[in-house]
């Protein structure tokens, strides 16, 4: 009979885990062990709030829970915001927090935190281990995580409770595939059928959300799309879900240029919102045209109405209206092209002749990074043009926080990623406030020597609460960053790092992505009046 730490880690193991995150103490010891003896390496972070980002990233180019582990007291406060991030992000995270002993829980204070209370709001299920009951919540927390819509769970464990002795079950994980089987429609009283809406629209637009993403729908969408002749929005989780080359690809939603996109969509009769989930969205839904909800649950948001709602695994459920698709092509290429050129048009306004701007940052790597490159992205105005500009061509290869949108993601986000693909390149993009939230994760990078490129946009601004400081008359309060010399920085850390100030500079700089491996640190110049134009 095994204790109660090696069941967890064998439920860990035998759902995928290859890595846990994790910032350690007392009460986790046991469970690292048993992670170890398992064949599951526990990588230590920086800090706590970057092993959950981390562990966040891994489930997003992978589809199968992430894990991070945290110790009691501070070590479970710090990792709330992670947390909500998979959650808000639709991401499956399995979180692990040691605690006093439940005997001592209700009346010893040092560093004892009430976990059901502080994680509840912020995750689908906040539960406890247990021995006798650890088969239960571990298939329990696996299953509920990957479950539509995903999201967070976290358990609490003391460590007397992962060294007691477990019964000796069998290890069976639940399934753990995403998605949702069948194909269901719900409609109105006396509503519509979904093929009858789909074939009356003349200006029918889809509009691909992270559903579409984990239900594998690329296939379907590309399918449906060029039955019908009708263009392909994604949201900014879901770019790649429709390869961003493609004639019929349309723009991303809610970033930069965003009201081309408004416009574009108003522009049409009917817009077909596949795995679409508002959680996404930054701009209210003003929208007057109908729209078709085909998802893996119901409407249940209703941030726009929907007469009938197609609901089911959302590729199966698209391959159907694909099926059913009767008529004539509805859309004229050339009328998708036009709005593909006044869509960049606007994603290039308020370039400065002979500066470095965000646009040519991206442009730059984009050109330089092998087609099969995965990109994180932080938050804040370069998330916007990246959103925009990055051009996708694969799911899962684009990753980004945009349902709780929290700075500080993209960093440890690309040294996941890169663990996790292996010799896949990873590009991470992020501004100088999100990377000196966690800079010092350069350490883990080159302790790995993984081959990854970070490049930093420097204005040295928080510029999207800087904009709006000035669009109310106001002067930058706190929002102006204190120099740093990166290259130093990385220096210090036994990175090699390198400071560019123009598009000649930076492909120079992108050339030592494809040379000797270990992290590369570009900091990037750039002037940001075109964040002004754009925003």
């Amino acid at each position: 009979m095994g204790n109660t730490a090696e069941v967890v880690a064998d439920y860990v193991r035998a759902a995928g885990g290859r890595f846990v995150f994790a910032y350690p103490g007392d009460p986790i010891i046991e469970l690292m062990e048993a992670m170890r003896a398992q064949d599951v390496e526990v990588v230590l972070a920086g800090r706590e709030g970057t092993a959950v980002f981390m562990a966040e990233a891994q489930a997003m180019v992978t589809g199968l829970p992430g894990v991070c582990l945290s110790t009691l007291g501070p070590g479970s406060t710090s990792i709330v915001n992670g947390v909500a991030a998979a959650t808000w992000d639709r991401v499956p995270l399995l979180a692990i927090s040691g605690q006093i002993d439940a005997g001592r829980e209700d009346v010893v204070t040092h560093q004892v935190v009430d976990h059901k209370l502080l994680f509840s709001p912020v995750t689908k299920w906040a539960g406890r281990i247990e021995p006798r009951s650890v088969d239960t919540v571990m298939r329990k927390a696996l299953r509920l995580a990957v479950a539509e819509r995903p999201g967070a769970v976290h358990l609490t464990g003391s460590a007397e409770t992962f060294a007691a002795p477990a019964p000796d079950n069998a290890v069976t994980p639940p399934p753990l595939g995403g998605g949702a089987g069948g194909v269901r429609v719900h409609r109105t009283e006396g509503g519509p059928d979904p093929t009858a809406v789909l074939r009356a629209a003349r200006r029918p637009v889809l509009l691909a959300g992270a559903g579409a993403t984990r239900c594998g729908a690329s296939d379907a969408l590309i399918r449906l799309a060029e039955r019908a002749v009708a263009p392909v929005v994604v949201s900014p989780m879901a770019k790649g879900v429709f390869p961003e080359d493609h004639p019929l690809f349309a723009g991303v939603l809610d970033m930069a240029c965003n009201q081309v996109l408004w416009d574009f969509l108003a522009g049409s009769d009917l817009v077909v919102a596949a795995g679409f989930d508002p959680v996404e969205l930054i701009r209210p839904w003003s929208l007057a045209v109908p729209v078709l909800h085909v998802d893996t649950t119901p409407n249940t948001d209703q941030v726009y109405p929907s007469d009938c709602e197609v609901v089911g695994d959302v590729s199966a459920s698209i391959d159907w209206l694909a099926d059913e698709w009767r008529g004539e092509p509805r859309w004229d290429e050339r009328d998708v092209a036009a709005h593909r050129d006044r869509l960049r048009t606007a994603y290039y306004a308020g370039r400065v002749a002979g500066r470095l701007n965000p646009t040519d940052v991206i442009d730059v790597v984009r050109a330089s990074a092998p087609a099969e490159t995965v990109v994180t992205c932080d938050v804040g105005s370069h998330k916007l043009l990246v959103g925009q500009g990055w051009q996708a061509r694969r799911p899962r290869s684009v990753l980004m926080s945009n349902g709780l949108s929290s700075m500080g993601f993209g960093l440890p986000g690309a040294i996941a990623a890169q663990m996790t693909l292996g010799e896949a390149p990873v590009v991470a993009l992020i501004g100088d406030g999100g990377f000196t939230m966690a800079a010092t994760e350069l350490r883990l990078a080159v302790a790995r020597q993984l081959r990854l490129a970070v490049v930093v946009f420097c204005d040295g601004s928080l510029n999207r609460i800087e904009l709006k400081q000035r669009a109310l008359g106001y002067p930058s309060t706190a929002t102006r960053l204190h120099d740093i010399d990166l290259v130093a920085l990385a220096g210090s850390m036994g990175c090699h790092g390198v400071r560019v100030s123009s598009a000649a500079g930076l492909e120079k700089a992108m050339a030592g992505l494809t040379g000797p491996s270990g992290p590369l640190l570009i900091e990037a110049r750039i002037d940001p009046a075109q964040y002004e134009a754009q925003f």
